[in-house]
């Protein structure tokens, strides 16, 4: 980290207001050479930005922050720019010339707040997860796991499996001397208690995960009973195609919705019934097993059909979440039991909005504001943090069950970073955009 970086850190193009960030050993440098002077520390000044050869940039907003008291604990400081192209590209010119720095790579700062301290894996990730935030539900998620709820948990687990393998250490390597007695008992008591606690943990119906990426709803029923029109109603634009011959869906269409606050993948599948050629064969299969792997599962029917179910697997209501029936605009020939709607007259669909959004809800809200699993990497990890304290339990030699201990804390220190953080930071930081 001798370099130092810099970065729009504000999204590009033209803009009212563009921030340059700059972080690393030469900011100082930096500073001078466009400022001429280094400003008070953490308080915003105005200072007017000269170039190399003396002439005015711009007329800026700075923030001259030094180390290690910022966000990556290096010297750091922001340029609040105009927002112009020009304007942009002479900042970083001129930052450029300074020896010493170069352009920040993706996700490059928050990176070094981890390997400066300031910041542990999770919260990190929380960073990416709020610029990347879509709707209500993940802007609170990431905020939460952001003000270290989740470190807070882990870190508590991995310290006391550090407390517990000392004690199991010294039973080890002192095995002549006098030590206090029960101390294998006392490691497997808080052997445990940790299994239990993980495994309540891990028991969360993967709402952190489905409220990060969103939740799949998958929309079936039988050909013409107007599941495009639906999807095209909800998403308020054409989305797919809709046309009166019957099996015009072939393959799965994807929209991503906001209901309610949470990120929503609406599918439209084809129709239900049995095929007439392989294509829609495939299609209809496909629908099939999209309905069996999504969170919910709408049925939509037509209800001016005089058999709604005609043709549809035996089923296929008993696997649905919420039946609907479409076309109350005309006449029904039989009952209907449930939602009623007409989704090419728009009739209805604030009622199917506001039970979806139950259902939304109902699925992924939680009765307290505890930390939840937000990444598939955690669960791997707390996987195997449980396996291996579940074999130390089972261990009756001391030192098998200080290596099983050991690889416990090891797994749960791996989601924090806390170990093995080299092997971590390119798959954890890859995905970030430039400038944060």
């Amino acid at each position: 980290m001798s370099d130092t970086i810099y970065a729009l850190s504000s999204a590009p193009g033209r803009a009212g207001v563009a921030v340059v960030r700059v972080s690393g050993p030469s900011v100082g440098a930096v500073v001078r050479a466009l400022c001429g002077a280094l400003p008070t520390p953490r308080r915003a000044v105005v200072r007017t930005l000269a170039g190399a050869g003396g002439w005015a940039i711009d007329e800026a907003l700075v923030l001259w922050m030094p180390g290690p008291k910022s966000f990556t604990g290096e010297d750091v400081c922001e340029f609040h720019v105009h927002g112009g192209r020009a304007i942009v590209e002479a900042v970083m010119g001129t930052i450029g010339a300074v020896r010493g720095t170069r352009p920040a790579e993706p996700g490059e700062f928050t990176r070094r707040a981890v390997e400066n301290g300031k910041l542990d894996l999770t919260r990190a990730e929380a960073v990416i997860d709020l610029v990347d935030a879509e709707t209500e539900a993940q802007r609170r998620q990431a905020l939460r796991q952001y003000g270290g709820g989740l470190e807070a948990l882990y870190d508590g687990w991995r310290e006391r499996l550090v407390r517990a393998l000392a004690w199991t250490e010294a039973d080890i390597d002192f095995a002549d001397e006098d030590m206090p007695g029960g101390v294998a008992e006392i490691g497997k008591k808080q052997a445990i208690e940790l299994v239990e606690e993980i495994q309540y943990h891990l028991a969360d119906g993967r709402r952190g995960e489905i409220v990060r990426d969103g939740l799949f709803l998958t929309v079936i029923g039988p050909p013409n009973a107007g599941k495009s029109s639906l999807i095209n109603a909800l998403a308020q634009r054409d989305v797919a195609i809709v046309a009166e011959t019957a099996g015009t869906t072939r393959d799965i269409i994807e929209v991503r919705l906001n209901i309610g606050g949470y990120a929503v993948i609406v599918a439209d599948t084809a129709g239900l019934r049995d095929a007439r050629d392989a294509v829609e064969s495939e299609g209809v299969r496909r629908a099939l097993a999209r309905a069996e792997q999504s969170d919910l599962v709408l049925l939509l029917l037509d209800g001016s059909a005089p058999d709604p179910f005609a043709g549809l697997p035996p089923d296929t209501r008993e696997r649905a979440h919420l039946v609907v029936w479409n076309k109350v605009d005309l006449p029904s020939p039989a009952p209907r039991d449930g939602l009623a709607i007409s989704a090419k007259l728009d009739i209805g669909l604030n009622g199917l909005l506001a039970r979806l959004t139950a259902l939304v809800a109902e699925r992924l809200e939680t009765a307290s504001e505890a930390p939840v699993i937000t990444r598939a990497r955690h669960r791997h990890a707390l996987t195997d943090a449980v396996k291996a304290l579940e074999r130390a339990v089972a261990m009756d030699q001391t030192e098998l069950f200080a290596e099983d201990m050991r690889l416990a804390m090891r797994a749960i220190g791996r989601i924090t970073g806390r170990v093995d953080v080299e092997e971590l930071l390119d798959v954890v930081f890859r995905d970030f955009c430039i400038g944060k």
